[in-house]
């Protein structure tokens, strides 16, 4: 039987797909309260030309304007890959207090890769990496493997 962080994983790959057949690069993201999904969002950056539109940012208003705050205390963040520093700082300031992700991302990444957002003293969020970690990378790699096919 899959763990909750397996289903709300694949819940964030549904999301990848999504910027997937919108020509984005295939990141999803969904955010998690009392086992509800109160927030879904994808790579929108192409499509709104919007630097602004990476998957976590999106989920994280999706579920702002759910609540009818700014404030995620209690509330996890699946993601297929990891934060950039852009979206670890968004996620701090929302309080989530978990984020969970897929994919590690040598390039971007400021969770475990390179800047390592969450090991500051004052950080109030756990980390989990590596659930559907194939999965999530295969979709990623698919995308820019044709991309460089083109």
């Amino acid at each position: 039987m899959p763990s909750n962080d397996e289903y709300y994983m694949r819940e964030a790959l549904k999301e990848a797909k999504v910027a997937l057949s919108l020509g984005e690069v295939p990141v999803g993201a969904v955010i998690v309260k009392n086992g509800e999904i109160i927030g879904r969002g994808h790579n929108t950056r192409e499509t709104e030309v919007n630097i602004s539109g990476h998957a976590e940012i999106n989920a994280i208003v999706d579920a702002e304007k759910r609540l009818g705050r700014w404030s995620l205390e209690g509330c996890a963040l699946y993601v297929t890959l990891e934060p950039c520093l852009m979206c670890s700082g968004a996620i701090r300031q929302s309080r989530l207090c978990s984020i969970v992700f897929g994919a590690s991302d040598p390039a971007e990444g400021a969770v475990v890769s390179n800047h390592h957002v969450f090991d500051a003293d004052n950080a109030r969020q756990t980390v989990v990496r590596g659930i559907l970690q194939e999965e999530c990378a295969k979709v990623l790699n698919d995308f820019f493997e044709a991309v460089r096919n083109r």
